[in-house]
């Protein structure tokens, strides 16, 4: 190594020797469990109200519906007001007297595409859409009438295409609406399953008479809790996890498969809470207790919403943190002692004349 490049390598050691004296600052995760449990100076601990935990659980708050929850509405009394016209896919119950033995007309006949009934050989089909249900049966008498001496015809509302619109399955959309196809939609973000009954109802009366539902929750997309990682400078991780209601600390940890090596065993809760100062609640947790010795008092039952923060273990972090600021430099050390050892490698070779010419240096 020549006098002019033999400065750089304990240049570059003494610059990470001082980046890493810099390490020592760097920021300390807070420890709200510290900061609750232990109390200043002649001040009295106040502690938290009892929060629901393992073997002291308390039933959830009345389920608010919300995008994109699935609701399950069942028609128990859809009937249209009078005068009711018969539509496609409705179907009619028709009862007729004096039909050929072998052919009775006796049931429930669907209306057709084109709104027609087709009661089959050797009666054919007649056209009832747009008509009430006296006009229809007066057009079915008419026509069998042809092929029959004596007809007589009783027609009675089965089930209303609007009906097969109602029940079902329905997604709250993201305008917080849910679609009853021909009767329009009805907006049920915010409402409680009883309050969205109500609802419904309401806006079928428009034209139905006395109408009746019943909602239920089919599926419940709409509440959540989160369990973040920190990841000790590797990138942290955030998952979410839908809600059930009987979920504690313990069963979020088994979610993400336990704790990762750069975690360490600190572990709170976050929890929104808007009539607390500061709108949140921190709810420490004692993984070694639970974990050990089987404890549930701070094994809390998650509510939505809630934030599981698994915090990381600061040596682990600060490995990362130098080994970010050391790698640049051993990068630039190794690039100037290559080039070092080449400058050398080639200095030896011209002095031994194996580069042909002789004078000059190099």
């Amino acid at each position: 190594m020549s006098r002019r490049t033999a400065w750089i390598p304990p240049m570059l050691a003494l610059c990470a020797l001082s980046l890493c004296a810099g390490c020592m600052t760097i920021h300390r995760p807070h420890r709200p469990w510290f900061d609750e449990q232990m109390p200043a100076h002649g001040k009295e601990v106040i502690k938290p109200a009892p929060m629901p935990r393992e073997l002291a659980k308390t039933a959830l708050p009345e389920y608010v519906i919300e995008p994109p929850d699935i609701l399950l509405i069942d028609a128990i009394n859809i009937v249209p007001k009078p005068p009711y016209r018969v539509h496609t896919l409705d179907t009619l119950f028709v009862q007729v007297s004096g039909t050929l033995p072998e052919y009775p007309i006796d049931g429930v006949y669907s209306v057709e595409s084109g709104g027609v009934i087709n009661f089959g050989q050797p009666y054919g089909s007649v056209r009832v859409a747009g008509l009430t249900l006296d006009e229809a049966a007066n057009a079915i008498e008419s026509h069998l009438s042809k092929s029959l001496a004596q007809a007589t015809v009783s027609v009675q509302l089965g089930e209303t295409a609007g009906q097969q619109q109602i029940a079902g399955e329905h997604l709250v959309g993201p305008d917080g609406k849910v679609s009853l196809g021909t009767y329009g939609k009805v907006f049920v973000a915010g409402l409680t399953q009883e309050e969205a009954r109500e609802a419904i109802e309401d806006k079928l009366s428009e034209t139905l008479d006395h109408p009746e539902v019943s909602v239920e929750i089919y599926a419940y997309n709409s509440k959540f809790y989160y369990v973040y990682t920190q990841g000790a400078g590797l990138g942290d991780q955030l998952t979410k996890f839908s809600i059930t209601g009987n979920e504690t600390v313990l069963d979020a940890i088994a979610e993400i498969e336990g704790l990762e090596s750069v975690s360490s065993k600190r572990i709170w809760i976050s929890r929104p809470a808007p009539d607390v100062e500061g709108g949140h609640l921190i709810l420490p947790v004692d993984w070694n207790a639970i974990t050990e010795l089987g404890s549930a008092s701070t094994n809390y039952q998650l509510m939505p919403g809630d934030r599981v923060f698994v915090a990381e273990d600061p040596l682990v972090a600060l490995d990362t943190v130098v080994s970010k600021l050391i790698s640049p430099v051993e990068r630039i050390a190794g690039f100037v002692t290559l080039g070092t050892q080449t400058v050398s490698g080639l200095r030896f070779f011209k002095s031994r004349g194996q580069f042909g010419g002789g004078g000059g240096g190099f």
